[in-house]
C-alpha cells in the first residue's frame, strides 16, 4: 500500500439490497436511524454495462445521520435475476451480512420473539457474551468492570444482520448511535464475507491493490471458544474458521481507540471443510445484500491498479445510477465489487 493510496480510499461505503418494492424497506431500515437520500435509475443497457444485469434499475440510498460510509442502497430492478441467499446459512461461499452497533439489543430481541410468534420468516441467535479485546484478561464477575458485547445473528429473507452491545467500552470512531431511532443504532459499522484460501493469497488484494489497512490478521474462532461464532457460522465440534480485517487506513494497527468503522472482515474456512458456493446468489440483480461499494478518489487510478490485478470482469468506467463515476469487477476471492468516485 502506497502512501498515496492511504488517502484515496475509507470504510465500505455502501451495502446494496436488492428489493422487490421499496416502501416496506424504507420503513424497515427508518427503525435502525437511516432516512432517503438520493433516489437515482439506470437504463437496462447502462445496468448491464455496470452490473451485468439485463434490466432498469431504480436505486435509493439511505443516510445515517452525517456517516460518509456504512449507508445503504435499494436496488429495485424490473427483473431481478434470483431470490438471493434468503434464509440460507452464514457458512457459505458468497454470504454477505451487515454489522450494527446498538445500544439496546434486547429491546431487538423483543421485536424478534414477537415477528417469530407472528410466523414471520426470521432466524435468529441468542445475544452472546463475547470478549473481543483482551482475551487473557483476567477479571473478577461482580467486582471488576466486565470489558465485552453481546452479539447476535438476525436473518430474514432480504437481510442478514449481526447486531452487537458494547459493555465497559467505547470506540469513539466506530459507529455513531441514532439516540431518535426505535432501536438505537450506528450506521452499519462492518461488513462480512466468507471464503477459503488456505494459501491466503486472495487475501493480499485488499491490501496492495484497494490498499486498505490490514488490522486483525488469522484471529481463530472455533466451535469450542466461542458461543457466539458457533451459533452464528452453525460451527459443527472441531470446526473453526479464522478472521482477517480490513480498515480503512486512517486506522490503527496499534491504538485501539483509533479504529474506525466501516471495517471489512473476512471469514475463512479452512478448504477441508465442505462449504457451498452462493456467489450467484450474493451480485447484483439477487435479492437481498448482493453487493458492496468504496468510494474512492482517482478512480481512473483504480481501475488502472484492478485491471492489472488478478481480477475478473473489470466494467469500463461510466455513471451509475445517482450519476457518479463508477466501475465494478470481481475479485479474486469471487466478490462482485463496485466503486463508485468520491
Amino acid at each position: 500500500m502506497t502512501q498515496k493510496q492511504q488517502s484515496q480510499i475509507e470504510g465500505i461505503y455502501e451495502v446494496c439490497i436488492g428489493v422487490i418494492e421499496p416502501i416496506s424497506a424504507i420503513q424497515y431500515w427508518e427503525q435502525f436511524g437511516y432516512h432517503v437520500g438520493r433516489i437515482g435509475e439506470l437504463s437496462a443497457a447502462a445496468a448491464h454495462q455496470l452490473y451485468g444485469v439485463d434490466s432498469s434499475l431504480q436505486s435509493i440510498r439511505l443516510y445515517h445521520q452525517n456517516a460518509d460510509h456504512g449507508l445503504i442502497r435499494l436496488m429495485v430492478w424490473q427483473n431481478h435475476i434470483n431470490e438471493g441467499l434468503g434464509m440460507e446459512s452464514m457458512k457459505v461461499k458468497g454470504n454477505r451480512w451487515a454489522t450494527t452497533l446498538t445500544a439496546d439489543v434486547l429491546n431487538i430481541l423483543n421485536h424478534i420473539e414477537e415477528a417469530v410468534a407472528d410466523s414471520w420468516p426470521i432466524k435468529y441467535t441468542n445475544p452472546y457474551w463475547e470478549v473481543i479485546y483482551n482475551k487473557d484478561r483476567k477479571s473478577r464477575p461482580f467486582f471488576d468492570t466486565a470489558i465485552g458485547v453481546r452479539e447476535m445473528l438476525m436473518l430474514q429473507p432480504l437481510t442478514r444482520q449481526v447486531l452487537f452491545q458494547r459493555y465497559g467500552y467505547t470506540l469513539p470512531h466506530y459507529g455513531a448511535i441514532n439516540t431518535n431511532s426505535a432501536f438505537k443504532t450506528s450506521q452499519f459499522t462492518h461488513l462480512g464475507m466468507v471464503i477459503q484460501d488456505d494459501s491466503k493469497e486472495t487475501l493480499k488484494f485488499y491490501e496492495e491493490v484497494l490498499g486498505l489497512l490490514r488490522v486483525r490478521d488469522d484471529v481463530e474462532t472455533s466451535y469450542e471458544s466461542s458461543l457466539a461464532g458457533r451459533a452464528i457460522f452453525d460451527l459443527q465440534p472441531g470446526e473453526k474458521f479464522v478472521v482477517t480485517a480490513f480498515d480503512d487506513p486512517r486506522s490503527s494497527t496499534s491504538d485501539l481507540f483509533a479504529a474506525r468503522s466501516g471495517r471489512l472482515y473476512i471469514i475463512r474456512f479452512p478448504d477441508s471443510i465442505v462449504l457451498n458456493s452462493r456467489f450467484e446468489a450474493a451480485q447484483p440483480g439477487s435479492l437481498g445484500m448482493c453487493l458492496y461499494t468504496y468510494r474512492v478518489r482517482e478512480i481512473n487510478l483504480y481501475s488502472d491498479l484492478i485491471k492489472a490485478s488478478a481480477t475478473q470482469q473489470v466494467t469500463a468506467i461510466i455513471n451509475n445510477e445517482f450519476e457518479e463515476a463508477s466501475f465494478s469487477f470481481v475479485s479474486p476471492d469471487g466478490y462482485f465489487w463496485n466503486l463508485l468516485a468520491a
